[in-house]
């Protein structure tokens, strides 16, 4: 049975480490790289990292992805991701027979100097529980509490470790214990999940709804948000949307 002591973030990323079928692309944009540097610390990491980069630049970041009207949004990461994975799975196919390949990405707005904005951003992770099978996606909006940037950037890192080592150890057991492995380490003062779903030929039997559902009940968030056909929505981006019309 898996260990269910609380881990730390170094911890996590040292397991994954260690896993040697694990193995993937970061890609960080706007709260720097502190998601890939909790594993490069932990070390090992050249078992895990096929590489990492952060277009921070609007330029680089339109070069690699395509021109885009907004950088922090859920299009723009789901950009990311599919260009991610493709990569990392193109480049190194001759592994495929044997490795479980993912592609983390994350496109963040922090606290800016004047402290004039609320931190938020999109964490999303593309992966393979199996090696050689279709991937899952998992899509997280979160907003950032602290009052300085750099605690919102430490607290986007343990966040992200804690999605990855979720996705590997617990996201085909309990979904219960998958969310609150989530934000392990993380009380609602520091980051609110206020939207997540999950997606991909190992969450067939998910129910994206209840799962939104449980973030409110566990207090991880106020409120959640679903369109007609049940898809869960993150609600300023969809209300952004309509007063932008």
């Amino acid at each position: 049975m898996e260990d269910r002591r609380r881990l730390s973030a170094e911890e996590k990323a040292l397991k994954i480490n260690l896993k040697a079928d694990i193995y993937g692309s970061f890609s960080e944009i706007g709260a720097g790289q502190e998601v890939v540097a909790n594993f490069f610390r932990a070390g090992g990491s050249s078992g895990t990292i096929a590489f990492s980069h952060s277009a921070y630049d609007m330029k680089v970041s339109d070069s690699i992805y395509g021109k885009a009207k907004r950088y922090v949004c859920e299009e723009r990461l789901q950009t990311m991701l599919k260009h991610e994975f493709e990569t990392v799975t193109s480049s190194l196919s001759e592994r495929k027979e044997h490795t479980r390949f993912f592609a983390f990405c994350n496109t963040v707005e922090s606290l800016n100097y004047h402290k004039t904005n609320q931190g938020q951003g999109w964490v999303g992770l593309k992966f393979q529980i199996k090696p050689n099978t279709k991937p899952n996606n998992i899509i997280l909006h979160v907003k950032m509490h602290d009052q300085n940037n750099r605690a919102q950037q430490e607290a986007l890192g343990i966040l992200g470790v804690n999605l990855i080592h979720a996705a590997y150890f617990h996201a085909t057991g309990e979904m219960d214990y998958f969310i609150n492995s989530l934000v392990h380490h993380l009380p609602k003062d520091r980051i609110e999940i206020d939207m997540l779903n999950v997606e991909g030929p190992d969450f067939e039997q998910i129910d994206n709804r209840i799962l939104a559902l449980n973030l409110v009940k566990r207090g991880i968030t106020e409120a959640t948000m679903f369109d007609q056909t049940g898809r869960v929505l993150q609600p300023a981006s969809n209300l952004y949307k309509k007063i932008s019309c």
